[in-house]
C-alpha cells in the first residue's frame, strides 16, 4: 500500500529530459543550458572558514541555526529590504530553502479551511516543492497560470471570493523562476491586502532576488513592513545558493512572525536536518560580504546583455529582469528541446517539464528554459546554436 495523494505525481524534471533526450546522439558538443546550478565561483576564503571550524563537526548542529548566522542574516535583511528583525524570534536558518518551503507547509497549513479542505495556490510553471508540499497536508494545489498576459505573475485578483476563502497559503515567487519577472510593491501590496482580507500566509520564495539587470527587486518584507501588514502573514525564503554561487553549501533562511517561527522550529527540532555547525560559520561570513555578491551579479548582467544581442530579433523574446534563466517561445517545448539536442548539442529543458496541466492547458508547453550560468563564451556558443537551430 502507497499513499494516493502522490500516485499521480510527475516524473521530476531532469530524469524525464533524461528519458527525452539520451537515447539520442547529441548533434555537436554538448552544452549544458538546463539546470540552475551556478557555475560562476564563489569567494576564495569560504573553504578556509569551513576548515578553521572544522572541529564543529563533532557536535550536532543547533536547531534553529548558530546565533552568529542567524544575525548576520538579520543584518543583512535591514541592509537590503531595510526591516528590522529579532535574531531570536523572526528568523530561522535553513539546510536549502527547498527545506523549508516544504517544511514551513507542515508547520502552518491547517487541516480545514472555511470548513473544507484548504487550497494552497501555486504559480504554473512552479518550483517542483510546492506542489507536494501542498499534497503532503492534505490540501488542494490550485495552479495559476502566468503567461505573457498577466506579466509572467499569477492573477490572484481575478480569483474568486469562494476560492480566496479556502485559500491557507499562497505561494509567490519573485524573481520569478522560470521567467525572471518581478513583482512590484502594488503587486504585493494587492496580495497583502488579499491575505488579510481572506485570512491567508504568503510563502515568498525570493532565492533570485540578488541576480538582477537593473533595480533590485521588491522584498516582500519590506512592503509588509510599509503596509503594516501582520507579520504573521509572511513567510519569506532565501538562500546563498544564486546570491554567493554556493548551492552545496545548503544555507538558507525562513523569516516570519515570531509565531511562525516558533511553530517551524517546533516542527525541526523532531524531523529537520540542521546544517552543520562549520557551514553555518562559513555561512556567517558569506552573508556579511556584498563584495562577491556584487561581481556574481555584474557576470550575469553581462550574458543578460549577451543574450539581447543574440537573440533580440527572435519574435516573442523577453529579456528578464532578473534570474539566470531565458524563457524563449517555441511551438511545442519537447519538440524543440529534442531538436535542439540532436542537431546542436544545445541541452535545455521544456517548460512543460516545470508546469502542471490545469484549466487552460500547460502554460509551459510552448516554451523552452535555458539557462545562463556557464561561462560567458559557452553561453554566447549555445545561444547561437539555439537561434540559428530553431528561429532562422
Amino acid at each position: 500500500m502507497f499513499p494516493e495523494r502522490f500516485s499521480n505525481l510527475p516524473e521530476y524534471a531532469f530524469p524525464r529530459l533524461r528519458s527525452l533526450l539520451d537515447a539520442h546522439p547529441a548533434g555537436g558538443d554538448a552544452v549544458h543550458m538546463t539546470i540552475g546550478e551556478p557555475q560562476h565561483d564563489f569567494p576564495a576564503w569560504v573553504t578556509d572558514e569551513i576548515a578553521k571550524h572544522a572541529g564543529g563537526f563533532r557536535k550536532y548542529p543547533q536547531n534553529e541555526g548558530l546565533p552568529e548566522l542567524n544575525g548576520a542574516m538579520c543584518d543583512w535583511i535591514k541592509k537590503r529590504f531595510g526591516v528590522t528583525l529579532d535574531p531570536d524570534r523572526n528568523i530561522m536558518a535553513l539546510n536549502g530553502t527547498r527545506e523549508g518551503l516544504y517544511n514551513s507547509m507542515m508547520a502552518l497549513c491547517p487541516e480545514i479551511k472555511a470548513g473544507l479542505k484548504p487550497i494552497i495556490l501555486l504559480p504554473n510553471p512552479f518550483y517542483q516543492c510546492y506542489m507536494v508540499a501542498a499534497l503532503s497536508v492534505g490540501a488542494e494545489p490550485m495552479f495559476l497560470p502566468t503567461s505573457a498576459e498577466t506579466g509572467f505573475l499569477p492573477d490572484f485578483d481575478s480569483l474568486p471570493v469562494e476560492t480566496l476563502n479556502r485559500v491557507a497559503v499562497a505561494y509567490m515567487c519573485s524573481p520569478s523562476n522560470p521567467q525572471g519577472a518581478v513583482a512590484d510593491a502594488q503587486y504585493w501590496q494587492n496580495l497583502m491586502a488579499l491575505a488579510e482580507k481572506h485570512d491567508f500566509k504568503i510563502f515568498a520564495d525570493e532565492c533570485y532576488s540578488e541576480i538582477y539587470r537593473d533595480t533590485p527587486p521588491t522584498g516582500a518584507l519590506e512592503v509588509m513592513a510599509q503596509s503594516g501588514t501582520d507579520p504573521e502573514r509572511i513567510v519569506v525564503f532565501n538562500s546563498l545558493s544564486k546570491r554567493s554561487n554556493l548551492a552545496g553549501l545548503r544555507c538558507g533562511f525562513v523569516a516570519a512572525g515570531p509565531e511562525c517561527i516558533k511553530r517551524i522550529r517546533l516542527l525541526r527540532s523532531y524531523a529537520g536536518s540542521p546544517l552543520p555547525n562549520p557551514l553555518q560559520q562559513a555561512a556567517t561570513r558569506v552573508w556579511q560580504d556584498e563584495a562577491h555578491v556584487e561581481d556574481n551579479r555584474r557576470l550575469y548582467q553581462e550574458k543578460f546583455d549577451l543574450a539581447d544581442d543574440i537573440l533580440g530579433d527572435v519574435p516573442g523574446y523577453r529579456p528578464p529582469q532578473a534570474g539566470f534563466f531565458l524563457w524563449l517561445p517555441v511551438d511545442d517545448g519537447e519538440q524543440a528541446a529534442l531538436k535542439l539536442w540532436t542537431e546542436t548539442g544545445v541541452r535545455v529543458l521544456p517548460g512543460a517539464y516545470l508546469s502542471q496541466d490545469a484549466a487552460g492547458g500547460n502554460p509551459g508547453k510552448t516554451y523552452i528554459r535555458a539557462a545562463l550560468v556557464a561561462p560567458k563564451e559557452e553561453v554566447a556558443h549555445g545561444l547561437k546554436r539555439l537561434r540559428d537551430c530553431l528561429y532562422t
